[in-house]
């Protein structure tokens, strides 16, 4: 009798430890609280544009965009393909860009081609245009956000100037991603990019040398400089 009251208690406690654990992993009432712009009265911005017209304007598309690579959770691998877009399972920061720009109906490996053609001298580094790849570099994506986009500041302290859908570049064009709607204690947004890392939406700036931050209004841009997707 005892061993059996033994073995009842043992597969007891190891219910209750499995109960235990599955609860913290799915609540997680220690992780870090998520904060929106609201909670900062900071004032979403909107885009004028709606290029694709689905009812939603270009911000929110490039943040939705975003946000769907980022669960997806693409593995990380810079592989070339010659069909220029690697599948969905597939990818590196630059491809939550271009990703991100489907989404708002655009045709980012288009547009940054024409550009790379009609100026070249602005792009020393592609010796050899290629379409299958341009637009998956990073150097390249600030060169045609330097001409096309609108650059903002830097600096992390100044939260209002951090709206969603915001393209971000790190180091010497090391890294890119795009502003997400979360802001964690400080108002500081986080980022939603591919490092490989397991959390594709994370608090990233604070700790990240910043060099670029864009963003993209299509109102102030040349209609002949837009391509709609067309995949």
């Amino acid at each position: 009798m005892c061993r059996r009251y033994a073995v009842v208690i043992v597969l007891s406690a190891v219910l209750i430890l499995a109960a235990s654990v599955f609860l913290l992993v799915y609540f997680n009432p220690f992780a870090e609280k998520v904060y929106t712009s609201e909670d900062f009265g900071i004032n979403t911005v909107h885009s004028a544009v709606d290029f694709n017209g689905n009812g939603t304007d270009d911000y929110t598309d490039l943040l939705l965009g975003a946000k769907a690579d980022a669960e997806n959770r693409p593995q990380y691998d810079p592989v070339y393909y010659d069909s220029g877009y690697p599948p969905d399972n597939i990818g590196v920061c630059a491809d939550v860009i271009w990703r991100a720009f489907k989404a708002a109906g655009y045709s980012l490996r288009d547009m940054v081609d024409n550009d790379i053609i009609n100026r070249p001298e602005a792009y020393p580094k592609v010796v050899k245009r290629d379409n299958n790849i341009d637009f998956r570099r990073v150097r390249n994506l600030r060169i045609f956000f330097d001409k096309y986009a609108v650059s903002l500041n830097t600096d992390i302290e100044q939260i209002a100037e951090w709206q969603a859908g915001d393209i971000v570049i790190f180091g010497d064009d090391k890294h890119i991603g795009i502003v997400s709607d979360k802001r964690n204690r400080d108002g500081q947004p986080y980022i939603i990019h591919n490092g490989g890392q397991k959390k594709r939406e994370e608090d990233y700036l604070r700790n990240a040398d910043i060099t670029g931050h864009y963003r993209f209004d299509a109102s102030l841009i040349d209609a002949k400089n837009l391509i709609e997707w067309a995949g």
